[in-house]
């Protein structure tokens, strides 16, 4: 095997249980994490040699998060990078991966961490919420993403908040698979139902609570309607305590430091796409040709469809992130691609849930080292995607590693977005806003007649019923301006 083969070789978690106990901060949570993977390693004198700390940005303050972590694990000499919002989640993993192979470093250390439930308990209790300062701190990098995440027309009209772009895209969805309401309503609970069973059987689930298909079916008691079709128990549970490390190096660090072989596991895919689309530019709202540009590289260079790759984790942010993905890269949708139970039941942390699902991926192939496992990154709104391949048995040839920015621009046909208009425009989604119960209002997405996509609102009392009901993709609507009624 090349020396310069790069391996992960240590997987940690840390994590508190949503039970109301003493508060922790993030940085807490990271280290513990960090010391766990150095701990799955098995092999000593690893983290001394870290020559790159990367964290991506989360709910927290502190300026370089990579440096405390660094200093409090022991690897005072290392790089750190601070990875803002925007840049995925896979981004460090494939970075720290690739600089291996070229020989910039022997060891690295890609660690996140959220401490949500116990900032959001301090807060609402009036105490101090429990903070690490970081004064003149600077990172030795720092990722910023390129690109446009959300339109201007998109931030004017108020569509900012994921769980209304989400609900567009599932509503586009649904019209594009020709189902009535009530078969949409049923695809989405039976997917949430077997996604909540596989928690009930992961450690580190905080909301495995039994939850059937018919709660999870509909806004209701217990499940408060957010945007339509989307109710509380259809997105990301971000109010945890949980961090995620993972600990990369050469083969050559691994053999000197003495992991035992069966700790290793080898990247065979880590691709991504750093185009940035906002939603409303795509022609297609309920297609991510990114993400299938992505799987097609992975198949061919696996020499296996991503169908047969036997333990899976797609990013679950929300249901129809899981459905898209499954169709872009060729999954069988009746199969249950969580390992964890997926981020509304065993935790949705805001910017670190990939590696707390490679961490969980990677005990599966440890348990059987002749299987792949995948795992998935969303960025954005289904924005830049991301995915890896590990397997247990060394590789027969050296990772893909690669940005396919260009292929994904090719791909994806886009149009000119408005957020002014004064013509009739035909839906090609929307949703349904909620205050507490209450609908308030309609975001739409509608074509005018030049090709043109409109961004805008409704308040008018007949599209909010349709809305609710039969549904809008495809009706005519009358714009005037940022608002629109019926034609």
């Amino acid at each position: 095997m090349d020396p310069r083969t790069p391996v992960l070789v240590g997987v940690g978690t840390s994590h508190r249980p949503p039970d109301g106990s003493a508060g922790v901060e993030p940085l807490e949570l990271m280290v513990e994490a960090a010391l766990a993977a150095a701990g799955d390693a098995a092999g000593r004198h690893l983290l001394p040699r870290c020559g790159l700390v990367a964290v991506p940005e989360g709910n927290w303050t502190y300026p370089d998060a990579a440096r405390l972590v660094a200093d409090r694990v022991g690897a005072p000499d290392a790089r750190t990078v601070r990875v803002d919002v925007g840049v995925p989640q896979h981004t460090p993993i494939a970075a720290a991966a690739d600089r291996i192979r070229r020989g910039e470093l022997d060891v690295a250390l890609v660690v996140g961490g959220e401490a949500m439930a116990s900032r959001l308990r301090a807060e609402r209790s009036g105490g101090a919420v429990v903070r690490t300062e970081q004064p003149g701190a600077v990172p030795d990098e720092r990722w910023s993403p390129q690109g446009e995440l959300i339109a201007d027309a998109e931030i004017q009209a108020g569509f900012w908040a994921p769980v209304e772009q989400y609900a567009l895209i599932e509503n586009a969805r649904r019209a594009a698979e020709g189902w009535t309401l009530d078969e949409h309503l049923d695809d989405i609970a039976e997917l949430w139902a077997a996604f909540n069973a596989v928690a009930a059987t992961h450690p580190l689930a905080d909301f495995a609570e039994p939850r059937t298909a018919e709660f999870l079916r509909s806004a209701g008691p217990g499940n408060r309607p957010l945007a339509f079709p989307y109710a509380k128990w259809h997105v990301a549970q971000w109010a945890v305590d949980q961090a995620g490390a993972l600990l990369l190096c050469s083969a050559d660090a691994a053999r000197s430091a003495g992991v035992p072989i069966d700790r290793w596991v080898f990247p065979r895919v880590l691709v991504e796409s750093s185009l940035s689309v906002s939603l409303s530019r795509r022609d297609r709202l309920d297609r991510w040709p990114a993400m299938g540009v992505l799987g097609r590289a992975a198949a061919a260079h696996l020499h296996r469809p991503l169908e047969a790759v036997e333990v899976v984790e797609c990013y679950s942010c929300f249901p129809v992130a899981v459905r898209v993905q499954q169709r872009e890269l060729g999954l069988d949708p009746a199969q249950v691609p969580t390992v964890t139970g997926g981020m509304t039941f065993s935790g949705g942390q805001f910017n670190n849930f990939t590696y707390q699902a490679t961490a969980a991926v990677v005990q599966r192939l440890r348990a059987d080292p002749g299987a792949l496992g995948a795992v998935t990154t969303v960025s954005g709104l289904l924005t830049k995607p991301a995915l890896a391949v590990w397997g247990a048995t060394p590789p027969e040839e050296p990772a893909l590693v690669a940005d396919f920015a260009a292929g994904s621009a090719a791909a994806t046909a886009v149009r000119e977005v408005t957020g002014t208009a004064s013509a009739p425009a035909r839906v090609a989604s929307f949703t349904v806003v909620f205050e507490g119960d209450e609908p308030v209002r309609v975001l739409v997405v509608a074509d005018l007649p030049d090709g043109r996509r409109w961004v805008g609102v409704s308040h008018h009392l007949e599209l909010r019923g349709r809305g609710l009901g039969e549904g809008l993709v495809g009706a005519e609507v009358m714009v005037a301006g940022r608002e629109c009624g019926p034609a």
